[in-house]
């Protein structure tokens, strides 16, 4: 953490942190929010994209999702005026933002089965 020193000196989480902590949890809680914004990571998508990119997510569930990442401002929906109509969805600079996140959580996960999940 980057923050141990301030930590040391104080010898107690500061309350700022935890809150901090239950902010991101409420933005990202359930199965499919950080594998929709991994997906997202690589560019705008078309809904019909996403559902192939997220092995096992129903539609239902995607549009749930979708519509609560917009709403906390981490992914905005993009609808073209053509015809047909076509909607695609992007991360937010605070979508993005947690890109090095996702990418120490996506580091780990390949560690963690390679040697853990592998051998049972």
């Amino acid at each position: 953490m980057g923050r141990l020193s301030e930590l040391d000196k104080v010898k107690s989480c500061p309350s700022t942190y935890v809150l901090a902590i239950n902010d991101t949890m409420n933005v990202l809680n359930g199965k499919w929010k950080l594998p929709i914004m991994a997906a997202l990571g690589f560019g705008k998508k078309r809904f019909r994209e996403l559902e192939r990119d997220i092995p096992n997510i129903t539609p239902r569930m995607l549009s749930k999702e979708l519509k609560d990442l917009e709403a906390n401002g981490v992914l905005k929906r993009i609808v073209h005026d053509s015809m047909p109509v076509v909607v695609e969805y992007e991360l937010t600079p605070s979508g993005y933002s947690l890109e090095t996140v996702l990418d120490s959580m996506i580091e780990w996960g390949l560690h963690h089965r390679k040697t853990f999940i592998g051998k049972h």
